[in-house]
This record gives structure tokens, sequence and C-alpha cells, in this order.
């Protein structure tokens, strides 16, 4: 039985920004179907195949030279690995393809934590990313970092992913509001990045996608100076990729550009689409994979909790600051002291 086809359009940019001296993101679009990380014209128009496509955007930090080398080797190591293992894979399911996309961001860091430990000149380096795989109607999104993926659909650019950052961990707790988060001057330091540990906690996401769907993956030098309804604004007068991509990024340098601007956005079209209905609710939805799935990646790897990293720093010449975890228990320790003085002094008065 042949599967109704899903055409993606697809077009990426990058740009310097107005305050950076060196380009420290990068993107990349790929059709796993037919092994081609491009953008060609046969990648920039292309049916969904049966290994489905790639869209990546990553940010790195460290310092020019090693962000630099931290988001191109993200990417390539993400690529490299969903084109070949799960090119070869038997299994050729959706689970299976989210499960390889996970696998894949997780020895990537393995990889470069693993180089910049040989390299003392890149010590530090790391790097965000936000890969989206798309299968069929299915899209998966990979998240490390603050990176973001929005869906366009309807008039309205809602947020898919989920910035691992501290100030999104104190909205989280009800410490901060949205907008007291947008304007805090810790907004770039993130809890995890690719690279400055041996294990990572992968963010995997999943959204069923529909018919004029359009999806935008960004670096925080565009999220930090475009809202979202402005995501959706441009997107419904920018039928135009490459145009909608320009446009973009156009007004964060308008707006200071104080950061790397990189963006990717696909469109999604074809009969294996439905319509859109109002019913369906579109967002963050963590998606868990099943006990066999989890077993098999259980046995390679031990997943560690995150340690905070900064963006607005360069490579640090000083061990990396400690986990929220460490800062936790000191805490707990220090009330317990407390607690013991005062009963002390309750009992001795």
């Amino acid at each position: 039985m042949t599967r109704a086809s899903v055409r993606a359009s697809v077009f990426g940019k990058t740009d310097l920004g107005r305050t950076r001296e060196h380009n420290e993101d990068t993107f990349l679009v790929a059709d796993l179907s037919t092994g081609n990380a491009s953008l060609q014209p046969e990648v920039r128009e292309h049916e969904i195949g049966p290994r489905g496509s790639l869209f990546m955007v990553a940010d790195g930090m460290g310092g020019a030279a090693a962000g630099e080398l931290a988001s191109a080797m993200a990417a390539d190591l993400i690529y490299r690995h969903l084109a070949t293992a799960w090119a070869r894979d038997s299994d050729a399911t959706a689970e299976r393809f989210a499960f390889r996309m996970k696998e894949a961001v997780e020895l990537a860091n393995e990889q470069i934590y693993g180089y910049a430990r040989e390299h003392p000149e890149v010590r530090g380096m790391g790097t965000t990313v936000t890969a989206a795989g798309v299968f069929g109607e299915d899209l998966y999104v990979a998240q490390i970092g603050d990176s973001r993926g929005y869906l366009v659909r309807g008039g309205e650019a809602i947020q898919l992913t989920k910035d691992q950052s501290l100030m999104q961990r104190l909205v989280d707790a009800g410490e901060l509001t949205a907008e007291e988060a947008e304007q805090s001057e810790r907004r770039n330091i993130i809890l995890q990045a690719l690279g400055p540990d041996p294990r990572v906690r992968v963010d995997l996401t999943h959204q069923v996608l529909r018919r004029g769907d359009t999806l935008i993956l960004c670096s925080d030098g565009l999220s930090g100076s475009v809202k979202r309804e402005e995501f959706a604004q441009l997107a419904a007068e920018q039928k135009d990729l490459p145009s909608l991509c320009s446009k973009l990024i156009d007004l964060a340098n308008e707006r200071g550009g104080p950061d790397n601007i990189t963006v990717v956005a696909a469109r999604f079209e074809g009969e294996g689409l439905p319509e859109p209905t109002e019913s369906e609710g579109v967002g963050y939805r963590v998606y868990h994979l099943s006990e066999l799935e989890e077993t098999a990646e259980s046995s390679t790897q031990e997943l560690a909790q995150p340690r905070p990293a900064s963006k607005a720093v360069e490579a640090p010449q000083s061990p990396p600051p400690p986990s929220r975890g460490g800062h936790t228990r000191e805490i707990l320790a220090l009330v317990a002291l407390l607690c013991l003085l005062a009963a002390l002094l309750a009992f001795w008065l």
C-alpha cells in the first residue's frame, strides 16, 4: 500500500549579528532518505521519504574557535549517525526513528566531550542543539539548551521546546514571570549543553503535523529579539521561505543584533497530512520511548544531572560551576544546621 505524500519546503540562514566578531551558530537541513544534507534545490523542495528528514540549529559557546567547532561537530555527528545507523536499521518505524534521534544527540555529546578533554585549547566548549526530525506526519524534536522550535498553525506560533535554562527553571517554580525572565541579566545561563559533561538528558518531544504547518527553529539570537507573535505574523506574510528567514534576521538586527542569529524554516504540505482542526492542541509534549527502547538506551548510557553553563562568557579558565543539585544540598545542610542551633538555644534558655 502506497503512503500518501508529505512534502517539505525548507530554507535556513545564519547571520553574524551586530556585535559579535565570529559566528558560533550552525544549521543543517537534510533529506535522510537520499542522504543529502545541503540547501540544494532537491533538498529545499523534497518529499519526506521512508527515512524522514532532519532540520537542526546549534549555538556554540566557549570562545570563538571553540564555539564554532562545537556547533559544527554537533550538526555533523548527529547527521552522520542518522545517515548510517538509522539508514541501515531494519526497524523503520516512527518510534525507532525517535530513538535514533535521541541516541544521535547523546553520542554527539560523548564525542564533543572527549575531543575537548584531549584538546586543552578548546576546554569548556559546548553547544546547544535543537534537532527536528520528520517521519511521515510525525515531528520529533531533540533538545539540549535554549535554542528553540516553534510551530506556526492557524495564524499562531506555539513554542514546541522548553528552554533548559536557569530562567525557565525559575519560571516553572513560580519565582519569576515569563516577562521577568526575558529581561533578566541571567537569561543566557543554561543548565545543559553538548560537550561540558560526559552525559546529557535529551528532552525528546513529539507533535503530529498538519497540512500548512510551518516549523521554525532558531538560536536565541533570534528568539531573544523577536516575539512569538511576530514569528506568526511574518510566517503569514512571507510565503517564500528564504524571504521569511531574511525578514526574521533583519528584524533581530534592527533591534541591536546582540548575538549570532540563525533560523531554519520548513513548511509541510501534501495529501499525507490532514487539514488542521480547532480541537487539536499544539505545544510542548514530552515523548516517552517504549520500555524496549529505554532498556536498549540504558544499557549504553547512564544519564547524569546537567551542570549550568553560560553562553555569555568565554571558555572558563577555572573548574566549571557546580550543578544546581550541589547548591541544593548546600542549602539543605545550612537549613538543618540552623534548625539544630535553634533547638539548642531553646533548650539552654
